[in-house]
């Protein structure tokens, strides 16, 4: 189907943050837009209040007329929705345009340079980086974005004049295998979504043919230390990139105090003095080398790079500050695998080095949960107390033996307990904090706002 000819959009899993974007995308383009998703959020009612007609029962007869027609209407899934959904079904097999939400962006973007960022970690953050330098510099762009763009609201830009497209790009289920990069950042390999892969050889093999996507002449940039088969053809640059010291970009005379971070950003040309970063926490040095570098490499200047990264706000959920003072710091970020978990409470560590440290942590996944009990319980130990949650189960039918308790006997901090969802508040409530992490990527989000009112009691 040609998407210029679409009428209507259909969403199966419209409550996603990937999917939302692209809702937005087309509502801007004055089509009409409708969809189901599980469950109600703050996401879904703003994308209702923007004009999709979204409902939340997989039920046939709620499908609006405007979406019956055939060659009208294009239907978009996201891969976490099971083959047996009676939706998703109904379009199949009444000969409907059914595309996966990765195809749908590829297709969008095919005729931009698209900016991809890449990596098991970091790519929501990098991303929205990228995206803020080249909105706020003369050269602007659009982004499909993972994550609520705090400075705009928003997962989507769009710009009317820039030749550029900044894309999230999702290993899983081998989405980003749909986009043509015409630069690309990888920020990370780890083993994850082993549901799908298998093992972290194949996750590397799928890396590795995302780099072979790169556009000719178009450039590479990866994170110094990442062990993969580079197969981009030659035309392509290889640059490497790291926090201090390694690579062809990366940060020297960091200064960390106050509550503030500044460094100096060294490119293979030049170094570019005193960037501050807007979100002081020491990983987004590493995120803010790979976005500077590409936007440096597109021709922003030095003074539009410096004021951008000073104003970044960062992106919703991802070590999102929601209270300081002198009572109590609460922070929230999306964390859900063992490295994340690992650098984003290292992060919280470098900046209370004196103070308790409190994570509620929410397993997502039964099958990560089994696959990485073990490290997530390392990452945990790094707390001084962990209340765990029962493990979000996503699309995941419950595995015999697998539950939280699994991570729990395994942490070492000082004092651990696992709680149940309904219990949480009560628990927040009767505690002593000096610094509290909520952490997760299922549900847990519903959770901020009540905590927040809890603790700005205090």
């Amino acid at each position: 189907m040609n998407i210029e000819q679409v009428k209507s959009v259909y969403f199966v899993g419209a409550g996603g943050i990937g999917m939302s974007n692209l809702e937005r995308y087309f509502l801007t383009k004055k089509m009409r837009v409708a969809g189901y998703d599980r469950t109600k959020s703050e996401l879904t009612n703003q994308l209702s209040k923007e004009g999709a007609e979204l409902h939340f029962k997989d039920d046939v007869s709620l499908i609006p007329e405007y979406c019956q027609n055939t060659k009208e209407t294009l239907v978009v899934y996201t891969p976490a929705i099971p083959d047996s959904h009676s939706e998703l079904t109904y379009f199949r097999e009444h000969g409907f345009s059914v595309m996966k939400r990765a195809q749908v962006l590829g297709q969008i973007t095919l005729a931009s340079k698209g900016l991809c960022i890449s990596g098991t970690h970091g790519k929501t953050t990098t991303s929205s980086m990228l995206a803020h330098i080249l909105k706020q510099s003369s050269i602007e762009c659009n982004a499909f974005l993972g994550g609520i763009l705090k400075n705009y609201n928003s997962n989507l830009i769009l710009s009317e004049s820039s030749p550029y497209t900044v894309i999230e790009a999702d290993e899983y289920d081998r989405s980003f295998h749909w986009l043509h990069p015409y630069m690309a950042v990888i920020t990370a390999i780890d083993a994850d979504h082993l549901d799908i892969y298998g093992t972290k050889e194949e996750v590397v093999k799928s890396f590795e043919h995302f780099t072979s996507l790169i556009q000719p002449n178009g450039v590479l940039m990866v994170k110094s230390g990442l062990e993969l088969n580079i197969q981009a053809e030659k035309s392509v640059k290889v640059y490497h990139y790291s926090m201090e010291k390694e690579g062809d970009f990366h940060a020297e005379n960091i200064r960390i105090g106050g509550g503030e971070i500044f460094f100096d950003f060294v490119t293979p040309e030049k170094t570019i003095k005193d960037i501050q970063l807007g979100v002081p926490v020491k990983i987004n040095i590493e995120n803010g080398v790979a976005a500077m570098a590409l936007a440096y490499l597109c021709g922003a200047s030095d003074d539009e790079i410096r004021k951008a990264m000073a104003s970044f706000k960062g992106a919703k959920r991802r070590f999102d500050l929601q209270i300081k003072n002198d009572n109590v710091v609460y922070i929230d970020d999306y964390a859900h695998h063992p490295a994340e978990l690992k650098a984003c409470i290292e992060s919280v560590r470098a900046l209370y080095p004196t103070k308790k440290i409190t994570g509620v942590f929410q397993p997502h996944l039964f099958s990560r949960t089994r696959d990485f009990a073990e490290e997530f319980a390392h990452s945990l130990s790094l707390l001084d107390e962990v209340i765990l949650l029962e493990i979000y189960p996503a699309r995941e039918e419950p595995i015999p033996g697998v539950t939280s308790k699994i991570i729990l006997d395994k942490i070492e901090s000082p004092e651990k307990i696992l709680c149940q969802e309904d219990e949480l508040l009560g628990l927040i409530q009767n505690r002593e904090l000096d610094v509290l992490i909520t952490i997760g990527a299922g549900n847990i989000d519903k959770f901020i706002a009540p905590i927040r009112s809890i603790l700005e009691k205090r």
